[in-house]
């Protein structure tokens, strides 16, 4: 018996379907967003919320393995109390109903936003020594949410977190990662001389799953398959959507006043910002990552093409949206 949280998401759901091929029985779970019509046959769906400890206490009864995928994602500075409450109190939840139902394996997904960006050279996965002010509020709350993973290690819980860059696929191109096809296909013009590793959803579902069978435990690893700039990977899939490239360049001054306007805009109209200071400090800076951890421990391990998996993702992103 496989539990998946957060099954409706980006991660989640290419999970599921990669674990449907299996004879698994799979129980997902979800709390506010519905499984599409290609999900909802694949496993025994359970409306539920992480902080709802006895409903997981529950739901744990003979479930062997579980793919820990439910999170927020928000750089917003209105939701640190949703962030903090989801991102550590859920995991935390997740931790406790894993030991007390003494379920096999535990894979966690965390971020690469953990990670402390202050280091100089490739970030590894032992990079983050503490907290500090390179590490967004995301972060630090996934930070925190690792934090109960390795406190469940420390109980007796066989665990792996896995730190993916930015997860590339076709999801939900109103929010998240999948967003950056939304802009390049609207023909957004600016673009930044930053950096950051970037992955493809299938190869985390693939190291996730190949980590879950494997003896593997108390790790942790980086899923990135390749250190790019944003303004290459945003020309890349105006490439394949036949769309303009972005053109004008957007200077840390221009940002800065940028995330001041749309702060301002956010606190008359209630609106969600479109770019905070956080995300404008991360757009403008270049990081890299080692990935060298997961490939040398499991050598029959490699990551797509990058420029095969912006083909197949614009192409599904295609049929999804019936884009013309």
């Amino acid at each position: 018996m496989i539990l998946i949280t957060g099954a409706t998401g980006l991660v989640g759901s290419h999970l599921l379907k990669e674990l449907s091929k299996t004879n698994a029985q799979i129980i997902a779970l979800y709390n506010k967003t519905k499984p599409s019509l290609d999900l909802e046959n694949l496993a025994t769906w359970k409306k539920t919320d992480i902080l709802d400890i006895n409903a997981l206490e529950d739901i744990m009864q003979n479930v062997k393995q579980v793919y820990h995928c439910a999170a927020i994602v928000s750089f917003n500075p209105k939701e640190k109390v949703l962030l903090q409450q989801l991102n550590i109190e859920g995991t935390k939840n997740i931790v406790n109903a894993c030991i007390n139902a003494n379920v096999e394996k535990l894979i966690h997904v965390s971020s690469v936003a953990t990670l402390n960006k202050k280091a100089s050279g490739l970030i590894t996965e032992k990079t983050n020594t503490e907290i500090d002010d390179a590490i967004s509020e995301y972060g630090k709350t996934k930070y925190l949410s690792e934090m109960e993973v390795w406190r469940g290690i420390g109980e007796g819980l066989n665990a792996v977190i896995v730190n993916p860059s930015i997860i590339l696929g076709a999801g939900n191109w109103n929010s998240g990662s999948t967003g950056i096809f939304k802009s390049a296909f609207d023909e957004f013009p600016w673009y930044t001389n930053g950096s950051n590793g970037f992955v493809d959803v299938d190869d985390v579902v693939k190291a996730m799953v190949l980590l879950m069978n494997s003896s593997v435990t108390n790790e942790r690893f980086i899923l990135s398959g390749w250190n790019l700039t944003y303004k290459y990977v945003f020309d890349k899939i105006a490439n394949a959507f036949n769309k303009k490239k972005s053109h004008k360049k957007v200077s840390p001054f221009l940002a800065a006043i940028v995330w001041r306007m749309e702060k301002l805009k956010s606190m008359i109209t209630g609106s969600n910002p479109l770019l905070t200071k956080e995300t404008a400090a991360s757009a403008q800076a270049k990081v890299e990552y080692d990935n060298s951890k997961l490939l040398n421990q499991f050598p029959e391990f490699s990551y797509s093409s990058f420029e095969k998996s912006i083909t197949k993702i614009c192409k599904e992103l295609n049929i999804k949206y019936q884009l013309k």
